[in-house]
């Protein structure tokens, strides 16, 4: 009864000491946490979840997302949502502040902060008890891991671009297909980065468009990259299985002497010569077919490729290394791209908005290289990518294609390949079939 006393006075002292929203925060913390004590305490006492459990004795933070640095000052985090304006994120950052609103808005360095308002991003801001603004930290677009950093210094706000450095946690997450695959992910709260990433993966032998079943099982081993402990992004998945229809595939990442890529337990080139989609995993709105009616001919004609609905300015990737044979303006296509793959192989990318820098006639691209962005142009009546896959010039239907694996690990590289992949193995061994989330 006496420590229960002390216990309470000093909370007491601490809600006297601290602003009333800290405290609140603060209460809600303490019931989230002695929320998953008690999840923890009920779980199952399963033979796979021992493997994983060890006793870590350390002292234990309370961690709110807004928490107090030094006497006075205040870091918090805040997500960018849809419709956001500079404004309203600093105001929900805590930041109420004039004259530093005015100077971001002046300066030629902050521009990306009002341009650059992409929902999800994590933004973080750090201000004094009263709301003046002292540091602010806002991730940039197509600049890997930079952001922007704005820091007041002798009372002076100052603004520079800086390399973030991120370390890397494995994350372990398994999940079951019961309507799509992206319904199946979200359940698990997987990223849909890494969900995209295991399509692409796997898209060589799965059709995620048409071969889902309901109860096939997928288990990702993937880097979540940290910044001074907090999430900054989704990395690259390290190991995953995936079983459709009964039958399991899996992947292995590994980077040998000779390259780097996904492999077989047995050191097989996931990779095909050929990627299954131009695009990151997307809805497809007209399939290969000897017969359609065209929207706007207004007539019975066939339809030899395949329609991938995307917004506009979505990234199109080349599904082979190849040699650029055409790039321009040309019918119905519109902007077109046409790539040429080891002599007779050709595939046509149509409808464009743009070219991506770099795609000019002659130009090498390796598979995966963005060369455009969907469009509207040609015949079209709405954004999306027309893709075309020819043999010596004849239309063949890029889903159904066999399509044939690139080379596979050397025999001088097996035994390096199978001491890094033994691990990642028996995590998926480890994680089959569970529903559970586990970070190392």
């Amino acid at each position: 009864m006496e420590e229960r006393l002390g216990i309470l006075t000093h909370l007491q002292a601490l809600r006297d000491r601290r602003p009333r929203h800290v405290w609140s925060a603060a209460i809600v913390a303490c019931l989230s946490l002695f929320g998953m004590v008690a999840a923890f305490g009920t779980a199952p006492d399963s033979a796979e979840i021992k493997d994983y459990q060890r006793t870590v004795i350390e002292p234990l933070a309370l961690v709110t997302d807004e928490a107090a640095t030094e006497e006075g000052i205040f870091v918090r985090a805040e997500r960018i949502q849809r419709g956001d304006t500079v404004a309203a994120l600093l105001s929900r950052l805590g930041v109420q502040d004039e004259a530093a609103f005015a100077w971001l808005r002046q300066q030629a360095a902050t521009q990306a902060l009002f341009r650059q308002l992409r929902p999800g991003k994590t933004v973080t801001a750090k201000t004094t008890e009263a709301g003046e603004l002292l540091a602010l930290t806002f991730p940039l677009n197509g600049s890997g891991d930079n952001v922007l950093q704005v820091e007041r210094r002798d009372g002076r706000l100052q603004a520079a671009e800086q390399a973030l450095s991120l370390a890397p946690q494995l994350v372990m997450k398994s999940g079951e297909i019961r309507t799509s695959l992206f319904a199946a992910t979200d359940a698990i709260d997987m990223p849909d980065s890494i969900a995209i990433q295991m399509a692409d993966l796997f898209s060589g032998d799965i059709d995620f468009h048409r071969d889902l079943r309901k109860g096939d099982m997928f288990s990702v081993v993937y880097e979540l990259l940290l910044d001074e402990g907090r999430p900054a992004r989704s990395g690259r998945i390290l190991a995953a299985e995936f079983i459709n229809n009964g039958k399991a595939y899996r992947a292995i990442w590994f980077a040998g002497k000779d390259g780097q890529g996904y492999y077989t337990s047995d050191g097989k080139n996931i990779r095909k010569a050929f990627l299954r989609y131009p695009l990151e995993f997307s809805r497809i709105t007209s399939g290969f077919s000897s017969g359609r009616f065209h929207p706007i001919l207004q007539t019975w004609r066939a339809h030899k490729g395949v329609d991938y609905g995307a917004p506009i300015g979505t990234r199109v990737k080349a599904t082979g290394d190849g040699v650029v044979e055409f790039v321009g303006r040309q019918g119905g296509y519109g902007n077109l791209v046409v790539i040429s793959h080891h002599g007779r192989f050709t595939t046509h990318y149509g409808h464009l908005n743009g070219f991506a820098a770099g795609i000019r006639k002659g130009a090498r691209v390796s598979q995966g290289d963005i060369i455009g962005y969907v469009g509207r142009t040609g015949w079209a009546t709405g954004p999306h990518l027309h893709y075309e896959f020819r043999i010596n010039n004849v239309h063949q239907n890029p889903l159904a294609l066999n399509l044939p694996s690139a080379p596979p690990l050397a025999p001088a590289q097996l035994a390096a390949f199978q001491q890094f992949a033994a691990p990642l193995v028996h995590r998926l061994d480890r994680i089959q079939g569970l529903d559970l989330a586990l970070i190392d």
